[in-house]
């Protein structure tokens, strides 16, 4: 081996990739050039999203824009709330834009987070004493929204410390103040968890209103008691289900016998009014029976004394000035058939056939000496 001495004397070669290698490979040169309007456009895309990154800020549909100004003229928090937009924002601290969410907001109360809706602020159920000492947990939703962007702002502070500072503190008590009046049994009362629901509601607005925050809902969604508590209220709620039962059974045969007996009165009035029916009926036919009699009376009287009319008449008529003329032609009539003898018509032997007298006394119908 060689010593140090040596190495130092006589060191080792080094060899140059840069010189010696480079000299005997040669690289292979490319010919195009990008234009330099091209080049230009690069810087200019460069230079423009440089500007984009760091001095516009972009507030989305869903959002509300709060500026501050950091430094120079009018500093702090601006009044004015920007909407959806590309705005100018100076950098290097000089100004910030805040966002905040302008779509409803959802806060949950339970201790199942899986019963939650997807993208809400969860905290744990609201645990309420009820009026009559029993504890019972409350899974329930606020449902809000932030109404004053600037108000929310400066009073509780800028991302997501209107949760933290403002709806979640007041939140509870507010269901406790209220809900905490209901009883036991009064929970199961949806009406009565409602009532208080909106006033829970109400008072939460009288005490986020400044603050900027409205609350458009308070949902109860499920409450909890302990196991012997829910125990004892189930066979309590069974018992007054079987009162309940008998009373409605009691009731409704009550009601059976009022439906039975009206049914039977019905029933009376029904053959009552039939009868009444039927004898309409009769009386009408009958006086339609009489009056078709008296009609035909009537009818009959008429046409008698029409015919009586008539043989009067007739009989004026023969007793009148044409009657010998019609005497005749009824004994024409009658000699009708009759062999023609010729006799004299004149004389005291004389036959005149249309003297009725004479013929009678001729046939010895009248002695000569009767009645004319």
């Amino acid at each position: 081996m060689e010593s140090s001495g040596n190495l130092e004397e006589n060191p080792p070669k080094q060899i140059h990739l840069t010189s010696e290698f480079m000299k005997k490979v040669r690289l292979p040169t490319s010919k195009f050039k990008i234009p330099r309007t091209i080049k230009i456009l690069m810087v200019l895309v460069i230079l423009a999203a440089l500007a984009y990154g760091s001095f516009l800020e972009y507030i989305r549909p869903y959002e509300y824009g709060i500026k501050v100004n950091k430094i120079g003229f009018q500093r702090g928090v601006q009044k004015k709330v920007y909407e959806t937009g590309l705005y100018l924002v100076l950098p290097f601290g000089v100004q910030e834009m805040h966002k905040l969410p302008r779509g409803l907001q959802v806060l949950e109360l339970t201790n199942s987070a899986q019963t939650a809706a997807y993208d809400t602020r969860i905290e744990r159920a609201a645990h309420i004493q009820t009026s009559d000492g029993f504890f019972v947990d409350v899974d329930v939703s606020i449902i809000y929204r932030v109404n004053d962007p600037y108000k929310v702002f400066t009073d509780i502070g800028p991302g997501r410390l209107f949760e933290d500072n403002g709806i979640i503190p007041k939140t509870e008590p507010a269901l406790k103040n209220n809900l905490g009046k209901l009883t036991t049994e009064e929970f199961f009362n949806s009406p009565m968890r409602v009532e208080k629901a909106l006033a829970t509601k109400q008072e939460l607005n009288e005490e986020l209103k400044e603050k900027g925050i409205l609350v458009e809902h308070v949902l109860v969604r499920y409450f909890h008691y302990s196991d012997e508590i829910q125990k004892n209220i189930e066979e309590k709620k069974l018992k007054d289900q079987l009162v309940f039962k008998n009373k409605s059974e009691a009731r409704a045969a009550i009601e059976g016998a009022k439906l039975t007996k009206i049914e039977q009165e019905g029933k009376v009035l029904v053959a009552v009014e039939l009868e009444k029916g039927k004898a309409y009926v009769t009386r009408k036919q009958a006086e339609k029976d009489l009056y078709y009699r008296k009609k035909i009376a009537e009818a009959d009287l008429l046409v008698k004394l029409a015919e009586a009319e008539q043989i009067r008449l007739k009989n004026e008529a023969l007793q009148g000035k044409g009657a010998e003329r019609m005497v005749g032609l009824k004994m024409a009539e009658v000699y009708k058939g009759i062999d023609v003898v010729i006799l004299p018509s004149d004389g005291p032997s004389g036959v005149n056939p249309l003297d009725l007298n004479n013929a009678l006394e001729l046939f010895d119908v009248r002695s000569k000496g009767g009645a004319q």
